[in-house]
């Protein structure tokens, strides 16, 4: 079958279940903060640094860190790429699910 799945279809970096989380949080917002990520998936600050940076080297996020008065404030959005692949992850996912159906029926 030519529409079959292989665990390779799956991108390894999003796979990964805080950065899938991250991404899908991104995904329906323009941006979010790093407190408001960190918040909303219960993370420490280096776990969310250390996937945000893995995100960031793919190209799929973007980290812009600036100052709220003297405060530093740093955002994080999905890029076009980071959009795309997200995109093609939830694509197969469905794919998925659909043939467990099929093979229900």
């Amino acid at each position: 079958m030519s529409d079959s799945i292989k665990p390779d279809d799956f991108d390894a970096i999003i796979h990964e279940r805080v950065r899938l989380s991250i991404v899908s949080a991104l995904a329906v917002t323009s941006e979010l903060s790093f407190g408001e990520l960190k918040k909303m998936l219960s993370l420490t600050d280096g776990n969310l640094s250390a996937h945000a940076r893995t995100l960031d080297e793919a190209g799929y996020i973007v980290i812009e860190k600036t100052f709220r008065g003297r405060r530093p404030h740093t955002t994080m959005r999905l890029t076009a790429k980071g959009r795309k692949a997200f995109g093609r992850y939830v694509e197969i996912l469905r794919k998925v699910v659909d043939q467990g159906e099929d093979a229900d029926s």
